[in-house]
């Protein structure tokens, strides 16, 4: 059983930055590959972007890639999204999510989820 807890969303204004952390509870973290999803309103969630278990690979959505940057830091249990020059459109509910495979870019490939935090980009 994991459990995910996220934090560090809030209201940004566009061009800005914000730092994404999710704190595992699990004792084999590092056992799990994880992934950051997003769902803006009335839209479906969507990936964003995926890490491997031990940190060495990594993928981006290609709405994100460049600006976004997702890290790992299994001596901590936590997952990490950097996310720079944020636009309106980044605009979403932020959940992090964790699995045994890896890679995975589907939420039904998601075993574990966290509750969300808002991040909200303002024009």
């Amino acid at each position: 059983q994991v459990q995910l807890v996220e934090s560090g969303g809030g209201l940004v204004q566009a061009g800005g930055s914000l730092r994404l952390s999710c704190a595992a509870s699990a004792r084999s973290f590092s056992s799990y590959a994880m992934a950051w999803f997003r769902q803006a309103p009335g839209k479906e969630r969507e990936f964003v972007a995926a890490i491997s278990a031990a940190g060495g690979r990594s993928y981006y959505a290609d709405s994100v890639k460049g600006r976004f940057t997702i890290s790992r830091d299994n001596a901590k249990n936590t997952v990490y999204l950097q996310m720079n020059n944020l636009k309106p459109e980044d605009t979403a509910v932020y959940y992090c999510a964790a699995t045994t495979r890896f890679p995975k870019f589907g939420r039904s490939d998601y075993d574990y989820w966290g509750q969300g935090t808002q991040v909200t980009v303002s024009s």
